[in-house]
C-alpha cells in the first residue's frame, strides 16, 4: 500500500481529532493537510523509522491544533457576541456519506453540546483531555505536544474532565425523539401557544446566536424557558412568517437542525439573515438553542432546495 493509501485510512480519524480540538471545519482540513505535507516530505529514513502512523500523525495533527487554538484565543478576544463552534452539516435523509466529515459527526462527542463545552477550555486543557481521554495518546507525548511535564499535562485533562463533568452536556438523543421534540415545537410556536412551547423547553434551557455582529440574533445567551418563550414570539412579530416556516431539515454535528435561508424585508418585517438552528435535548425536553448566522460559519450551509452539504 502507498503512503497516501496509509494516509487516506487515517483520514477520518484525523479530521475528527482536528475538529474536536478547534471546532473549525477549516482549521480541521487544514491541520489533517499540513500533517499529510509533513509525512510526505520526511526523509526516507525518518519516515520508515515511523512504527505507529496513526499515532504519529495524531501527534502532529494535535501540536498543529495547539498552535490555532492558541491563535483562536487571542482572535476571540475581538469576537462580537457569543462563539459556537463551526457546525458540520450533513445530509438527513439518504445513506451516510465516506467523506471524512460525514464519518467524524457519528462521533458522539463531535455532537454540538459537547463542543460548546470544549470551548470553556484552554487551549492546553483541551489538548491533553481531548487527546488522551477521547484517542487515547500517552500522556507523555501530550506533554512533548505541549512542552510540559508529564505530571503538568495529566493536571490539564483533570481540569478539562472536570468542567465536562461540571456542565454535564446532554447524550445525544435518538433522531425518532428529536423528530417528534421538534415537530411539537415548531407546531405549538406558530400556533401562538405560549403554553404548549413552554412545555417543551426545559426549565434550564438556553439559547446561544454566534453572528459576530454581521447578522441578527441574541447578543447574550438567554437562559430559562419564559425568557427565551418570549424572545421566539418577539421574533414572530418581527420577521416573514414565510421565512421562519421554510426551515430545511438536516444533520448539524449529527443532530437534528433546520437550515433557513433568510428572506428580504417586506412591509413590516425586517429582512431575515440565513442561519442554522441545532438543538439538544434532555429529559424529552430542548435544553439548548443553537443559531449559528455568522455567515463565515455557514460557507457549507445547502443552498435553498440542496438536499445535501455543499
Amino acid at each position: 500500500m502507498g503512503l497516501a493509501e496509509q494516509f487516506d485510512d487515517h483520514r477520518s480519524h484525523l479530521v475528527a481529532v482536528a475538529y474536536r480540538l478547534t471546532g473549525s471545519v477549516s482549521d480541521a482540513e487544514d491541520a489533517v493537510q499540513e500533517s499529510w505535507l509533513r509525512l510526505s516530505t520526511l526523509p526516507d529514513g525518518k519516515r520508515d523509522g515511523i512504527r505507529d502512523l496513526k499515532g504519529w500523525l495524531t501527534t502532529v495533527v494535535g501540536r498543529i491544533c495547539l498552535d490555532r487554538l492558541r491563535s483562536a484565543t487571542a482572535r476571540r478576544e475581538q469576537y462580537v457576541g457569543q462563539w459556537l463552534p463551526e457546525p458540520i452539516v450533513t445530509p438527513l435523509t439518504g445513506q451516510p456519506g465516506e467523506d471524512p466529515l460525514d464519518v467524524a459527526v457519528r462521533d458522539e462527542g463531535l455532537r454540538m453540546a459537547a463542543m460548546v463545552v470544549l470551548d470553556r477550555l484552554s487551549p492546553e486543557q483541551r489538548v491533553a483531555f481531548v487527546l488522551h481521554d477521547a484517542f487515547s495518546v500517552p500522556f507523555d507525548e501530550i506533554a512533548g505536544i505541549l512542552g510540559a511535564s508529564t505530571d503538568a499535562t495529566r493536571q490539564y485533562a483533570s481540569r478539562g474532565r472536570r468542567v465536562l463533568k461540571d456542565a454535564e452536556p446532554p447524550p445525544r438523543a435518538s433522531l425518532a425523539e428529536q423528530q417528534q421534540i421538534l415537530d411539537r415545537f415548531l407546531t405549538a410556536l406558530f400556533a401562538g401557544d405560549v403554553r404548549a412551547v413552554a412545555e417543551v423547553l426545559h426549565p434550564d434551557v438556553v439559547l446561544i446566536g454566534d453572528s459576530n455582529g454581521k447578522a441578527t440574533t441574541a447578543r447574550r445567551i438567554i437562559v430559562g424557558a419564559d425568557k427565551i418563550t418570549r424572545f421566539l414570539f418577539g421574533l414572530l412579530s418581527k420577521y416573514p412568517p414565510e421565512a421562519l416556516r421554510g426551515g430545511q431539515p438536516l444533520l448539524v454535528n449529527g443532530d437534528l437542525g433546520l437550515y433557513l435561508p433568510g428572506a428580504e424585508a417586506t412591509g413590516p418585517y425586517r429582512g431575515l439573515s440565513p442561519r442554522l438552528q441545532a438543538m439538544a435535548l434532555r429529559d424529552g425536553r430542548i435544553v439548548a438553542i443553537y443559531d449559528q448566522c455568522n455567515p463565515d460559519k455557514l460557507t457549507r450551509a445547502p443552498a435553498p432546495g440542496t438536499p445535501h452539504r455543499t
